[in-house]
C-alpha cells in the first residue's frame, strides 16, 4: 500500500502530496472526484469542505468535487447526497477529511490508497468513499476530543487545505497534461 505521512506546513508539502497521488491515479482514469468530507461549522471538521472550495471550478473536463464550504458533505448530509450519485467508469476518487490520530502523526497530512470511513473518530457508522484518501490529522485521537474540534486552529485547517488543494491541483495537472502555466489554484 502506498502511503505519504506529510508535515502540513512543509513547504513542499503539495509537491509530496503530489508524487503520492500521481502514483495512485490509475492508467486510463478519465475524471477525478474530489469529495470534502466535513462541517462548515466546526474548525477542525472543515477541511475537507475547505479542499473542496480551494479547488471548485478548476480543471471542469476532468474534475469534479463534491463537498464545500457552501455546500458542506457532513454526517448529516453524505449518505443522501454522495449515494445518490453514479460516478463513470475510468472516474478516481479522492476522499478528503480531518481525522484524529496518534501522537505522533498529528499535525501531518496523510495520504493513501484506499477508502477511508467519514466519522469514524466520532462514533458515527457512515459508508466508506474513495480509492484513496487525503487525511489532515488535526487533532490526537482523545475522548474529549468531540468539544476540541470546535476551537481546533483555524490557520492550521487552512493551511493544510491550501497544501492538499494545491497537491491535487498538480496531480492533475501533470496527470492530464496541462501547460505548466495553467493556474494551480484560483485563490491562493
Amino acid at each position: 500500500m502506498l502511503e505519504g505521512i506529510i508535515p502540513y506546513s512543509h513547504k513542499l508539502a503539495p509537491l509530496f502530496i503530489r508524487n503520492t497521488l500521481y502514483n495512485l491515479i490509475p492508467e486510463g482514469t478519465e475524471h477525478i472526484y474530489v469529495v470534502g468530507i466535513g462541517s462548515n461549522l466546526i474548525n477542525g471538521d472543515s477541511l475537507g469542505p475547505f479542499v473542496g472550495t480551494l479547488l471548485q471550478d478548476m480543471y471542469p473536463n476532468h474534475l469534479t468535487v463534491l463537498g464545500n464550504l457552501k455546500s458542506p458533505l457532513d454526517a448529516t448530509t453524505i449518505v443522501p447526497r454522495f449515494s445518490g450519485i453514479a460516478l463513470p467508469n475510468n472516474s478516481f476518487v479522492v476522499a478528503i477529511d480531518s481525522v484524529l490520530g496518534s501522537e505522533g502523526i498529528v499535525n501531518t497530512i496523510v495520504v493513501r490508497e484506499g477508502s477511508l470511513r467519514p466519522g469514524s473518530g466520532l462514533g458515527h457508522n457512515l459508508p466508506s468513499i474513495g480509492d484513496c484518501s487525503v487525511m489532515g490529522v488535526v487533532l490526537e485521537n482523545d475522548p474529549a476530543v468531540e468539544s476540541s474540534l470546535f476551537y481546533t486552529n483555524l490557520h492550521l485547517i487552512y493551511t493544510m487545505a491550501t497544501n492538499i488543494a494545491k497537491g491535487i491541483s498538480l496531480a492533475i495537472r501533470q496527470y492530464f497534461k496541462y501547460p505548466s502555466d495553467h493556474p494551480i489554484l484560483l485563490i491562493s
